[in-house]
């Protein structure tokens, strides 16, 4: 397949590029900042030529926007927004001008659409969307509005000919430096990786390659279209993925961390504590209903599937000489 990754630098970028590309498809990365051959130029906002790759693609996969490790500052939250508002608006433009259009678009999300909630699980068809639960920050309803914004001009724009699939992601697990996996890793094998304020907040996640499988998936599924939540079937409390996570590094204790510690925590590494504390019980209903298997439903395997890759990594790395590092 020729695929176009509008976005395609950061994390999950980089997963889905090297997964793909290795699979033998060919992939164009659209960036602020193109830096290799495959790369092409764009704003994120305007029509221009880069356009022009989208022009007889097989899939685009847009996963344009700013980081959410970042300070919820007014000025950061109204640049989480402007960025996937105006990327998936232009995206649409530029499919609907194609004249060989795209016959699947997958826009990313987030599951932090749903409520904060501990009782039960969302899946598509019955979760709560988020934005009015009692006692929790304001600006945990606008991260909400965000995302709803996001998957609402994907399901605007006017592509008749392409499928749109909105991919309600929750945290992908991978072992490369950087990700939400590797933070955590490190706050572990410090004997920082404890329950934060009671740890009894869910946290959803995806293992990398399940993320790739799923994205596979749904580019081939003709008859799956609208939001789909890309999530492992197995959510635990922090505490429990916390405790599991240091069993694979082979790390006994875990210091715990109160709200204000968390808060603390969170200014000295220019993140927040939505990331921390919002309880994110999300299941995959649509995919596991569609008929979708995943490797690593559970997190104690795929925390030690992680950890093995991530020394691997890390043992390759210290056999690298600085000399070719720098180069």
């Amino acid at each position: 397949m020729k695929v176009v990754l509008p976005g395609g630098t950061g994390q999950v970028g980089t997963i889905l590029e090297r997964a793909l590309t290795a699979a033998g498809h060919e992939v164009t990365v659209l960036t602020r900042r193109p830096v290799r051959a495959h790369h092409i130029g764009w704003d994120g906002a305007t029509l221009g030529r880069w356009a022009a790759a989208l022009d007889g693609c097989d899939a685009v996969i847009n996963l344009a926007g700013r980081s959410v490790s970042c300070r919820y500052t007014p000025e950061n939250l109204r640049a989480m927004m402007d960025s996937r508002v105006d990327s998936a608006r232009v995206v649409g433009e530029a499919i609907a001008a194609a004249a060989r259009p795209p016959r699947v678009w997958l826009q990313m999300s987030t599951a932090t659409v749903y409520a904060h909630r501990f009782d039960a699980a969302h899946d598509e068809a019955t979760g709560l969307i988020g934005g009015s639960e009692p006692g929790v920050p304001d600006y945990w309803a606008y991260s909400v509005e965000i995302a709803q914004n996001w998957e609402r001009a994907q399901a605007e724009a006017p592509t008749p000919e392409t499928r749109k699939v909105a991919l309600r992601s929750a945290m992908v697990m991978s072992p490369d430096r950087g990700g939400v996996f590797d933070v955590l890793s490190r706050l572990a094998r410090l004997g920082l990786g404890g329950p934060v304020a009671g740890g009894a907040q869910y946290v959803s996640w995806i293992h990398d390659q399940d993320f790739v499988q799923a994205v596979e998936f749904l580019i081939a599924r003709d008859d799956l279209e609208g939001p789909v939540n890309l999530a492992s079937p197995g959510p635990l409390p922090q505490r429990d993925l916390m405790r599991a996570l240091r069993t694979a590094w082979g790390i006994p204790v875990g210091l715990p961390a109160t709200r204000w510690m968390a808060e603390l925590g969170a200014f000295a590494l220019r993140t927040d504590t939505e990331l921390l504390l919002k309880s994110r019980r999300v299941v995959p209903g649509r995919l596991r209903a569609a008929g979708f298997t995943f490797a690593y439903p559970e997190w104690g395997t795929a925390a030690t599937s992680l950890v093995r890759r991530a020394r691997l990594v890390r043992a390759a790395s210290r056999r690298v000489p600085a000399s070719s590092q720098a180069a």
